[in-house]
């Protein structure tokens, strides 16, 4: 019996030992170094195929959807640039065309107002020149009168002065003096 406590006692002794050395990190236990470096491969291998083979390639291929995004909005954008520049250039046209368009309207209104600006003024000429003709006849026909009326008044006047003097003037003595007289 005493052996049986001697050899729980060294029993005792010896786990006390081993738990005292398994208390520390596992890591760190020289004992189990070959199968933490086996699992440490294992576990690099099994990132390393997930990697390679499932997450690198659905990342090359989400980074190469977005370049091909990328270039296509790219050329879209300098397609709609082009068209851009294409519609300006119209449009700068279509401006051009429109004020040249109106530049020839203006002018051809212009030359259309001249015309009859000319037109109504040459018969305003005429109108006033035939006016103007009218008036001179008239006048003429009024100074003819006026003088044949002053000749008249001027012998009527001669032939009263002269009978007032006492005197006896022959009609046709008053009517040569007063035509000289009038002659000047």
């Amino acid at each position: 019996m005493a052996t049986e406590t001697h050899d729980a006692a060294t029993d005792a002794a010896h786990t006390a030992g081993h738990a005292a050395e398994s208390a520390g990190m596992p890591q760190l236990d020289f004992s189990t170094y070959s199968n933490q470096i086996v699992w440490l491969v294992v576990a690099l291998v099994a990132i390393y195929f997930i990697l390679t083979r499932i997450a690198l390639p659905r990342v090359a291929a989400v980074l190469a959807e977005r370049q091909g995004t990328i270039t296509n909005d790219i050329a879209a954008a300098e397609e709609l640039k082009l068209k851009a520049q294409e519609a300006e250039a119209a449009y700068q046209q279509a401006l051009a065309d429109a004020r040249a368009e109106a530049a020839r309207i203006v002018a051809e209104t212009k030359a259309e107002i001249q015309a009859e600006l000319d037109a109504a003024t040459a018969r305003a000429d005429a109108e006033i020149a035939a006016k103007a003709a009218e008036s001179e006849k008239a006048i003429a026909e009024i100074r003819e009168g006026a003088m044949a009326a002053v000749k008249d008044v001027a012998q009527e006047t001669a032939a009263e002065i002269v009978s007032a003097l006492g005197m006896k003037a022959d009609a046709e003595a008053i009517s040569a003096a007063v035509a000289a007289r009038v002659k000047g």
